[in-house]
């Protein structure tokens, strides 16, 4: 019986535990086959791609990259690209962290239902907004603009960034504020001396979130971003190589595999801190 009593309670959780392994896997592969997807086909001629789609390329070529690298735009759009996307991410965050210390430390008449009407925002999607933002963007001459998208990315990324700072910030005990403001320190000193070095992790997963997103938009980029020189890099890649009837598949492809590098770096580099701020903020 008290072999049984032991046997039978570790028995019951083996298939639990192999069901979580076969969907860690299943959810491995589905992430990966994008890139595995990209980078197979960004190394074959247009034919092979037709014939052989999903399997690996049988005369791998460089050709596609290079034809990318030569592109005369490349480096405008490259530098178009940084500056919205660095702009956007250091406006919202620093707008954010206001915000978030102040749902989360203040008192205020109308905080928590302002903090409440303010997250579901995040769910919005961009496109239903596209066609107003437009019309008012074209009255105020900000189409055809780098300070229009980055206006937009800028306010598009304030909900969840606000949200995600305020769940940080409120898991710091009060202690610490109580005891910075009885040494006679002010608010906005107990939220750059204390709350943001403790904050590093949230920081750090809201701007490479917000930066990973920001790279990769292209409806928005499209439509307020007309002209060649104007474009960011991953329209520029996809609309250069996109004839009338005819689409190289495999130079996309290289492109997409050069325009993610950046992100790729940017994401090894704050994993870490990345993983420490996903999972903060459960304690309340």
């Amino acid at each position: 019986m008290k072999t049984d009593s032991i046997n039978i309670p570790r028995l019951m959780r083996l298939p639990s535990a192999t069901a979580k392994q076969l969907s860690l896997i299943v959810l491995s592969i589905l992430t990966l086959f994008p890139l595995y997807f990209m980078i197979t086909n960004s190394l074959k001629v247009q034919d092979e791609f037709f014939e052989n789609l999903l399997g690996l390329p049988q005369n791998p070529i460089l050709d596609n990259f290079t034809k990318i690298l030569q592109h005369p735009n490349l480096g405008r759009w490259f530098v178009n690209s940084i500056v919205l996307t660095g702009g956007a991410v250091i406006l919202s965050t620093g707008i954010a962290i206001l915000a978030a210390y102040a749902f989360a430390q203040m008192r205020f008449p109308g905080r928590d239902t302002l903090f409440n009407l303010i997250t579901p925002l995040m769910v919005i999607p961009p496109i239903v907004m596209v066609i107003p933002m437009f019309v008012l963007f074209r009255q105020l001459r900000l189409v055809n603009n780098l300070g229009g998208p980055l206006i937009i990315y800028a306010g598009l990324m304030l909900p969840f960034t606000i949200f995600l700072l305020r769940n940080f910030f409120i898991t710091i005990p009060q202690e610490i504020k109580d005891a910075a403001l009885i040494d006679g320190a002010t608010e906005f000193q107990v939220l750059t001396k204390i709350y943001l070095p403790l904050s590093k992790p949230a920081l750090v997963t809201s701007i490479v979130v917000n930066a990973v997103w920001v790279w990769n938009e292209l409806l928005i980029a499209l439509v307020f971003l007309q002209t060649e020189e104007l474009r960011t890099l991953i329209v520029g890649i996809t609309t250069s190589l996109q004839k009338r009837f005819t689409l190289d598949v495999p130079s996309l492809m290289a492109g997409l595999a050069v325009a993610t590098i950046p992100m790729i770096i940017l994401y090894i580099i704050g994993q870490n801190a990345l993983v420490r701020g996903l999972t903060a903020g459960h304690e309340k």
